[in-house]
């Protein structure tokens, strides 16, 4: 006896969902995405591809897949799924990597990623959900919007002579050489439905047999951006889409495909001839769990220290962090650096994260800094409640009208701005702070200089500037090695 139930491949209870409701969907009633996704579940589970598996999910009404799929799960950016998908398959080249799109997505904002991937025959699997609008941020124009369509940027249709016309992204990807198969499949019937399950097999199959890049566009119904009824949405598809978008395989041309080849042993001592640094030889190397910076005499030994900056963006806080972190490096260390900004490229919130250690860094995000370098009040706000316990608090007094709130931290308060302005330029702030935490952490004043200039002395007036600024910080700093002591 044959049972029906739902595919192991989809969670039994979409417990990763918030609400009451653990059992339905986020899913507009009659949208297409459920019905994909009970497809691609099938699939996964016929052809014993679940533990393999990493679906690639950006923004858009898929955003939210992991929820669904009991498999590896990664979210992306705006239209950077096919670029996430090169990395991850790249890096696990027996996993199989599906990169899950819609329209908007795939096709706007995302069209050069997708471009890139295919012509480069990356051995993945994209499932390209086509309902001819921005569905999940109001039912906005895409690109595969058809003509005189009405959407909420276009109240009047889409016009040839304002938009051209919409684009086959099918058609399009099977003109390069990269592409192995691509099709176009709709969701309007059950013979429809089951077409478009043999051609996302078809698909997967030759990820599996390495043969190359694959789509699938699914001509996708979205009753609540179109304002229709879900039954009326089946005969829009049909009406309005599928004389734009006619159905078929638009190339099946499979090519045996080589593994991609792997990155070379990682080894730390070579980083110095990699990035081709002349540094003078560091006075400080670690051996074994010697922790090679300096540390209140009262706190634990640490083999890392994970350091927070954060300030405004144009105070030069992700370059603070990068310089921070080639130092780390030029002294035989190991160093990530992370950054996080706003949109904003001046006025708007940046801050970066970086970890020092003496072994290799498994984790590069900072969640609570054994340092945080606070160059704005509201940075200092922001973060000083994530600083470890014994954790120092680096903050510029001259921007920042506030005391420090904790006492079980060391504040060491530097008026970076104020000296940048007397040094004549108030860029050189992010310069000030980092001279002084190089001197407080003890590296030595030539591997402070050298990783500085190298990267902010295109000019002699630069140089200048910032040898000047980082020897200021050093000396502030030493002004303050009671906090130290």
């Amino acid at each position: 006896m044959k049972v029906m139930k739902k595919p192991q491949s989809l969670y039994d209870r979409f417990e990763r969902k918030p609400g009451s409701e653990k059992s339905s969907t986020h899913y507009c009633p009659g949208c297409g995405h459920g019905i994909v996704h009970k497809l691609v579940a099938e699939l996964l589970d016929e052809m014993g591809l679940q533990d393999r598996s990493i679906l690639i999910s950006p923004v858009g009404c898929s955003v939210f897949a992991y929820y669904y799929f009991d498999v590896g799960n990664i979210q992306a950016a705006h239209g950077r799924a096919p670029a996430v998908a090169t990395g991850v398959k790249r890096a696990r080249p027996d996993s199989v990597v599906i990169s899950y799109q819609g329209d908007g997505d795939l096709a706007a904002i995302g069209g050069n990623n997708i471009l890139q991937a295919a012509n480069r025959g990356e051995n993945i699997t994209v499932i390209f959900i086509n309902n001819a609008i921005y569905g999940m941020t109001g039912g906005q124009l895409a690109p595969t919007s058809p003509l005189g369509m009405r959407t909420a940027t276009t109240p009047e249709g889409r016009e040839f002579s304002e938009y051209g016309n919409p684009m086959r992204v099918a058609e399009l990807l099977s003109g390069l050489d990269g592409v192995s198969y691509s099709a176009r499949c709709a969701l309007t019937t059950a013979g429809n439905i089951n077409k478009t399950k043999k051609a996302i097999k078809k698909a997967l199959t030759y990820q599996v047999e390495r043969k190359g890049f694959s789509i699938v566009e699914v001509l996708s119904q979205c009753p609540t951006g179109w304002k229709v009824d879900p039954v009326d949405s089946l005969k829009w598809i049909e009406e309005n889409m599928m004389p734009v978008f006619p159905l078929g395989t638009f190339k099946d041309k499979p090519t045996e495909r080589r593994p991609a080849p792997q990155p070379a042993d990682y080894d730390p001592r070579r980083l110095n001839e990699l990035f081709q640094l002349n540094v003078t030889e560091p006075d400080i190397r670690p051996t074994g769990d010697t922790v090679p910076w300096r540390w209140p005499e009262d706190g634990a030994p640490k083999e890392s220290l994970g350091i927070k900056a954060a300030g405004f963006g144009g105070q030069g806080i992700l370059l603070l962090g990068e310089l921070l972190a080639t130092m780390t490096m030029q002294s035989g260390l190991h160093a990530t650096w992370l950054p996080s900004y706003g949109p904003e490229m001046r006025g708007g919130t940046a801050n970066c994260s970086v970890v020092m250690s003496t072994r290799e860094v498994g984790n590069p995000l900072v969640d609570h800094p054994d340092v945080l370098i606070a160059m704005n009040r509201p940075s200092l706000e922001r973060f000083e409640g994530d600083v470890v316990p014994g954790g120092t608090v680096f903050f510029d007094s001259g921007l920042i009208d506030i005391s420090g709130s904790r006492d079980d931290v060391r504040y060491v308060l530097l008026p970076a701005t104020e000296i940048a302005n007397e040094l004549g330029s108030s860029k050189v702030a992010n310069t000030v702070m980092l001279g002084a935490l190089s001197e407080i952490l003890g590296f030595p004043e030539a591997i402070a200089l050298n990783g500085m200039l190298a990267q902010l002395g295109r000019t002699d007036e630069l140089k200048k500037a910032n040898q000047q600024a980082a020897e200021r910080g050093r000396e502030e700093a030493r002004k303050q090695s009671s906090v130290w002591a």
